[in-house]
Order: C-alpha cells, then sequence, then structure tokens
C-alpha cells in the first residue's frame, strides 16, 4: 500500500481539482481502488497516464474512451449508467447547450403541432428564443413586467410535484405543460408548451380584469386579443402531451453529449498541464 496515493496527493500532481478526479476515475481513465471509504491511487498508473499525456498529447488521442452503445431510448439508458453525464457546474445551460439547433428542433414542433414553445433553465428563466407565440401571449411579451410574471410562472411549473407533463392553466388562463431536460438524475431545464385553450374559452369580463391586472396590461389589449390562441380537441392535446417529453429528452441527449465533451477537454487540457509542468 506505500506506493498508493490520496485523491488529495494526485489532485497536487495533476493540477485539478477533486471532482476532475472523479470524472477520470468514472470515465475509465484513471485507475483507482476503494480503502475503507476512500479512493486511492497507483503511482504506476498515474505515472503512465502523464507518459502519455506526452507522447500523444492530442486530446482524441488521451481522451479515447469507449462510449456506451446507443439503443432505442438513449437518454434513459444513459440515465441508469454511471458515466460521467454531470453537467460542469461552472458552466451554465445556456452556454452547454447547441441553441441553434435547439431553437430549429423547437420551432419544428411548435409550427407542426400548433403550440407555443419556450426551453428554460429549471428557475424558470428563458433559454431559447418562444417559438410560435399566440396572438394573446405575444401581446403580454411586449410589456417587461409581464415578461418578468410569465417567469414567475414557468417557476411555479418548476416546482409541480409531478414529473409526468400534465396540463395546467396559468396565470392567462391557457393550458400549459412541461418535459423535464435531465443530465444523469439531475434536472437541468425545461421545455414548455402552451398557448391552448381549454375548453372554457373565452373568458368572463372579470377573469380579463384579473388577468390585466396580474399582468399590469389594460383590459382592452387583453380583449383585443383573446381570440388569439391555439384551439385543440381532446385528442389533440394528448397527442401533444405525449411530444413534450420526448422533444425533452432530444435536448437532454444533446446536452448529455456536449457535457461530455467539455469534461474530455477539460481533462485532457489538465494532463497535458500537468504533463507540461513535469517536463
Amino acid at each position: 500500500m506505500a506506493d498508493l496515493l490520496t485523491t488529495r496527493q494526485v489532485q497536487e500532481i495533476l493540477k485539478v481539482d477533486r471532482t476532475t478526479i472523479y470524472r477520470m476515475v468514472d470515465s475509465g481513465q484513471l485507475p483507482a481502488v476503494r480503502v475503507g471509504k476512500q479512493w486511492r491511487f497507483a503511482q504506476s498508473d498515474l505515472d503512465q497516464l502523464l507518459n502519455a499525456a506526452k507522447i500523444a498529447p492530442e486530446p482524441q488521442a488521451i481522451l479515447n474512451v469507449e462510449q456506451p452503445a446507443v439503443t432505442t431510448s438513449p437518454t434513459r439508458e444513459r440515465q441508469a449508467q454511471s458515466a460521467p453525464w454531470a453537467l460542469p457546474a461552472e458552466v451554465s445551460l445556456r452556454e452547454l447547450l447547441p441553441l441553434t439547433a435547439v431553437q430549429m428542433i423547437q420551432d419544428v414542433f411548435a409550427e407542426a403541432l400548433a403550440i407555443t414553445i419556450v426551453v428554460t433553465d429549471m428557475a424558470g428563466h428563458p433559454i431559447t428564443h418562444v417559438s410560435n407565440p399566440c396572438g394573446l401571449y405575444y401581446t403580454v411579451l411586449s410589456d417587461d413586467d409581464a415578461v418578468a410574471r410569465c417567469i414567475q410562472d414557468w417557476q411555479h411549473f418548476a416546482g409541480a410535484i409531478s414529473l409526468e407533463p400534465k396540463f395546467s392553466p396559468n396565470d392567462l388562463g391557457l393550458l400549459c405543460a412541461r418535459g423535464l431536460i435531465r443530465v444523469g438524475n439531475v434536472l437541468q431545464g425545461m421545455v414548455f408548451i402552451g398557448g391552448i385553450a381549454p375548453d372554457q374559452w373565452p373568458p368572463s369580463q372579470a377573469q380579463v380584469a384579473a388577468m390585466a391586472a396580474h399582468f399590469h396590461v389594460a383590459p382592452q389589449l387583453l380583449l383585443a386579443h383573446i381570440d388569439e390562441v391555439f384551439h385543440l380537441d381532446r385528442a389533440q392535446r394528448r397527442h401533444v402531451l405525449s411530444l413534450v417529453q420526448r422533444m425533452a429528452d432530444m435536448i437532454s441527449l444533446l446536452l448529455e453529449d456536449r457535457s461530455v465533451l467539455y469534461n474530455r477537454l477539460q481533462m485532457a487540457e489538465a494532463l497535458l498541464a500537468a504533463a507540461s509542468s513535469k517536463t
């Protein structure tokens, strides 16, 4: 056991944080053994890793870790594995997502299903531009205070107990639902769908007045656009509801791939820096 190093000693040699060490262990890049509740590392394994970095400094060569096979349900399969899918703490969802691709996916879904869609983080802050906003929603979005209240609405949905998508009315009285974006078992964001009129529409004048007061807009403004909403029958609503989580799963898959790539590049930089410091 004399040649076994502690996690702290490996941190000092590689000049990386503890989280990076654990990611390297999870990915199989850095062999380790458990001694009680602690990881221990062989000096010979660490020397071999550093020598590989000197000889083959290309990130692809250093970090040639085999990926798990993708099955018919790739997102669910990945969640069940122990690979390092964790979203890097120092990178925001907006920075890590391929926003152009996500926006295109969102736009296509919104147009094909005739609904409004937006992607937010778990705090309800929008990550994408709102796709296909209905006229009533677009009217509210023109006011900054009203937008802030929409974000509060999204935050309320984030805290909902149910993990499965289901329709609920928002503060405009329109039906909304959300699918959850996950990286591993951690919730990272939401796909919101909405702009859908409930069975009883339009609302009464008293209800419109209450909405206007809540969003700090004139009741006449809401009344002028009250019919500019999406009308879906119950079969169409069920169909839309069945797709919202599938869209969220697609974005989860993109996010997981980007997270793995980011973590690999971080590890490569750390190994190269450690190798350079030893020369």
